[in-house]
């Protein structure tokens, strides 16, 4: 199996411990991420003074994705909390802060029975993703350029979630790019309230 493993110099780091997410609704959240992602709820418990829930499931390979239902939660705002569309299939901008998407791991070899049976499953799945380094960083085919294979589909909550698997190893030549500034942004405005006279 390819999985990038690099040494750290500063921290003897293990992976992911988990990933703290909000849902609307825990019955449900449980209903998809146990019965039609398959992953077992490790630990839940009600927070302090009724404000809420906190739920983990176990995403394989000792990393957790937990979740947190507030009683006093706002909704989330598509678009502005997280994408508006599918990856590959619309708009994918988020905001500043925001968890864009959440990527899975899984084997090369199993990638398109899972999709096909998230399908089976009632899932709506987005196009099969291969990313390499072209234009449009997406091959209809897969290459010796292809580094990752993907597939995205959202949650109950819109949530956008990835099945995805790495397709060759990582050399220094992959990490070459400048990384751009707060300075080179250029935020979609707001738009202005309507006056009222």
């Amino acid at each position: 199996m390819i999985k990038p493993n690099y040494p750290n110099s500063e921290f003897e780091l293990g992976g992911i411990n988990h990933v703290a997410l909000v849902c609307s609704d825990m019955e449900r959240t449980v209903d998809f991420y146990t019965n039609v992602l398959g992953m077992p709820l490790v630990k839940s418990l009600d927070l302090p003074g009724a404000m809420g829930q906190h739920f983990f499931f176990d995403a394989g390979n000792g990393d957790c994705v937990a979740f947190f239902w507030f009683r006093d939660a706002p909704d989330g705002v598509p678009g502005v909390s997280a994408p508006a569309a599918i990856p590959g299939i619309g708009e994918i901008v988020s905001a500043t802060g925001s968890m864009n998407h959440l990527a899975l791991h899984v084997p090369a070899e199993k990638f398109d029975e899972y999709r096909q049976k998230l399908k089976d499953k009632g899932v709506r799945v987005g196009p099969v993703l291969n990313h390499d380094t072209s234009a449009m960083q997406v091959s209809p085919t897969v290459h010796p350029g292809v580094y990752v294979r993907s597939f995205y589909f959202f949650d109950p909550d819109g949530i956008t979630l990835e099945f995805a698997c790495w397709t060759k190893e990582f050399s220094d030549e992959d990490a070459h790019v400048p990384p751009k500034t707060a300075a080179d942004r250029q935020p979609a405005q707001a738009p202005l309230a309507a006056s009222t006279k």
